[in-house]
């Protein structure tokens, strides 16, 4: 399996607009080209999961990279919010993922560095980098996957700054592996795990159950239709909307993204904080939600090259929102037992996304924003952090 194929993403032949620039760096729009998504990692088989990260590409298939930031910007992902820069301080939110990725501190630092956001680094105790098993032995590394744990890493940055981060790398990209993983992560005494991949819907295992810890986890990028982790019953399902610059009092409108996964788990039961809003006899997907639509991509950076090219690129997928919405609960600090049950009693608090769709279904809401929940977008997105 090489999973470092592109594979172009379907329905997402897109038009990039430009973006607005953070006052710490200049965040240039995209050239007006004809440009179109395309997934970082390739489809995995049984037992294995991919990333959902993607990125854009030009005519050719390359990944469009540059020297200065395009892309939404950490002041954009915290005005969006409503977050605190502040918020967060001596939480840590740990990154699940596969392989090594070898520059993954270097860039994290031309990323924090170029929005004016504080040092993460190994010396001052911020940032830590381990293998599944909390060694320093790293696993091999992966350039796709290595993009994605760029993108993870920038998007608790930009939406927690104050947040320490935990990398943990995986051997590979198995769910034994990734188990390992996560179950390290967790007696790290972390206030989030964010999981930015995901494989065919199958029965949930004890490694992603953690009371007090919020476990989030892509719902996936190809539209309706459900992926593991995001299925599992102690997990929060994260889906993905269009984020796009407004002039009303919010000052941005969402819309569902039309490539969140959501839908019913057949596997897995539903957890009891869930209501019947969702028509599902089992877990249903999603919970919550944030920008991932790549045509409203967020800026990366990335020097570890891939698909014939580095440094600042705009990424999407729902490996975007997952660590956003981890690093939000790990800013609100509850410790609930099982945080989205916090979430689904206090979704007043929430930014309701009611327009927009990823496909159709024999039941409108799981595919369909509403007023209220639904699939592409669960309860909606954050508004601060009361409802986390």
């Amino acid at each position: 399996m090489n999973r470092c194929t592109l594979a172009t993403a379907a329905g997402t032949a897109l038009l990039v607009a430009g973006l607005c620039s953070a006052p710490a760096a200049t965040a240039a729009p995209l050239t007006r080209a004809s440009l179109h998504a395309a997934r970082v990692c390739s489809s995995a088989p049984v037992g294995y999961a991919h990333c959902d990260a993607q990125a854009m590409v030009n005519s050719s298939g390359t990944t469009v990279a540059s020297t200065a930031p395009k892309g939404l910007t950490p002041a954009n992902i915290r005005s969006a919010y409503a977050l605190s820069a502040s918020a967060g301080s001596g939480k840590t939110v740990a990154i699940v993922a596969a392989y090594n990725d070898p520059t993954a501190e270097a860039d994290l630092a031309v990323y924090r560095k170029t929005f004016g956001l504080p040092a993460c680094t190994k010396a001052n105790g911020c940032f830590r980098k381990v293998n599944q098993s909390g060694g320093s032995t790293m696993p091999p590394v992966d350039a796709g996957w290595a993009t994605e744990i760029s993108l993870d890493l920038d998007m608790v940055s930009a939406t927690c700054p104050a947040c320490k981060i935990l990398l943990v790398q995986a051997t590979t990209s198995s769910f034994s592996n990734l188990a390992i993983a996560v179950n390290y992560a967790a007696t790290q005494k972390v206030a989030a795990i964010s999981n930015s991949y995901g494989g065919a819907d199958s029965k949930a295992t004890a490694a992603y159950d953690h009371p007090g810890i919020a476990i989030t986890a892509s719902s996936g990028d190809n539209g309706y239709g459900v992926e593991a982790p995001a299925s599992y019953r102690t997990v929060i399902a994260v889906g993905g909307t269009t984020l796009t610059k407004s002039t009303n009092a919010r000052g941005w409108t969402e819309k569902a993204w039309a490539g969140s996964g959501s839908g019913c788990s057949k596997l897995n039961p539903k957890p009891s904080w869930q209501t019947s809003a969702t028509g599902c006899a089992g877990k249903a997907v999603t919970d919550v939600s944030a920008v991932a639509d790549p045509q409203t991509g967020v800026a990366i950076y990335d020097s570890t090259a891939f698909n014939g090219a580095k440094g600042w690129q705009v990424l999407g997928g729902t490996s975007a929102s997952a660590p956003i919405i981890a690093s939000v609960y790990a800013m609100a600090g509850r410790g609930t037992s099982y945080p989205a049950s916090y979430t689904w009693a206090h979704a007043s608090g929430l930014n309701d996304v009611t327009t927009g769709s990823n496909g159709t279904s024999t039941t409108a809401a799981w595919t369909k924003s509403r007023t209220g929940w639904d699939g592409p977008s669960g309860l909606g997105t954050p508004k601060g952090t009361s409802s986390f």
